[in-house]
């Protein structure tokens, strides 16, 4: 009794969650079709390096709150590792392990010179104001410091963050360097060295592989009903795209809930209103569902953005 005990406490690992899980079956899936040893295929099963932060900050009404961040690095063998920062009051240390292990296959899919990674800080971002975030976001790359960097590890815009997050995160290293690092993040603002189209990329990818879809399936996108989980820098561009290209989107969802409209919705319209107001909460046209219903409405296409 006492050796199976001491072989579940090595086996159980703190980012031993199902969605780690998850990832982690869809990678046993493939490695019998895979050219690699069993040695490779072992030390893919485990990320290289798993940090969790303690993130002070102070906040408007000068109290201190100490947030957990977290930042894992799956693997590097094929340059550094790349993947996101979100925010959220979700974020484990699970959740960044299984997303860091599929950034991984998305590289190495398309033959990027990088590995996976994913980090975040568990926070509310939609309960804070600008300059908390602000602190957040530089306390935050401070306690990072030693463990990324353009040959290291590389963050990028990911849930609740965006371009001036990885503007802060970019001023905030090249402080500590000495000199300016636009190569720090990807994300960032074009105005200081960021790519064109970065902010729509994401969006207008998933419907790119959309249309593609369509095409083999002899389907006419323009004919679709599609529905569109999340408001956000992806599925708010992927409804804009899906609307552009004459498909129609009848229920979108935010963190607020899901808005359903049969006949389409104004998906221009409320993504000026969300960029105003921060979600759909007071959105009044069309008819209010759960995020639960949204994803069981009948479709042509559901896009979990």
């Amino acid at each position: 009794m006492a050796q199976i005990e001491e072989t579940a406490a090595l086996t159980h690992l703190e980012w031993d969650t199902p969605l780690f899980q998850t990832a982690i079956a869809q990678y046993e899936q493939a490695v019998p079709f895979a050219d690699i040893s069993e040695g490779v295929a072992e030390r893919l099963r485990y990320p290289e390096r798993a940090v969790m932060l303690s993130v002070p900050v102070r906040l408007d009404d000068e109290r201190r709150v100490v947030f957990a961040g977290y930042r894992v690095q799956h693997s590097s063998v094929l340059g550094p590792t790349k993947g996101g920062i979100r925010y959220d009051t979700e974020v484990t240390l699970g959740e960044c392990a299984a997303l860091a292990v599929w950034m991984t296959w998305k590289c190495a899919l398309l033959k990027l010179p990088y590995g996976g990674a994913k980090g975040g800080v568990r926070c509310n971002p939609r309960q804070m104001s600008q300059a908390e975030l602000e602190r957040l976001t530089r306390r935050f790359t401070s306690e990072l410091l030693p463990v990324i960097g353009p040959q290291e590890d590389i963050p990028a815009p990911d849930m609740a963050t965006n371009e001036q997050t990885m503007a802060w995160m970019m001023d905030t290293y090249s402080m500590q360097i000495g000199h300016a690092v636009p190569e720090i993040v990807t994300g960032k603002p074009i105005s200081i060295g960021g790519s064109v189209f970065r902010h729509e990329a994401t969006g207008a990818g998933v419907v790119m592989v959309i249309a593609r879809a369509c095409e083999r399936l002899g389907w006419n996108l323009a004919e679709q009903r599609c529905v569109v989980q999340g408001f956000g820098n992806v599925g708010g561009i992927a409804a804009h795209e899906l609307v552009a290209r004459g498909a129609t989107v009848i229920a979108v969802s935010d963190v607020s809930g899901g808005i359903l409209d049969e006949a389409g919705l104004e998906i221009d319209a409320m993504l000026d209103f969300a960029k105003a107001n921060g979600s759909l909460e007071a959105w009044e046209s069309g008819r209010r569902i759960t995020n639960e219903e949204l994803l069981e409405l009948p479709c042509d296409v559901l896009v979990l953005a």
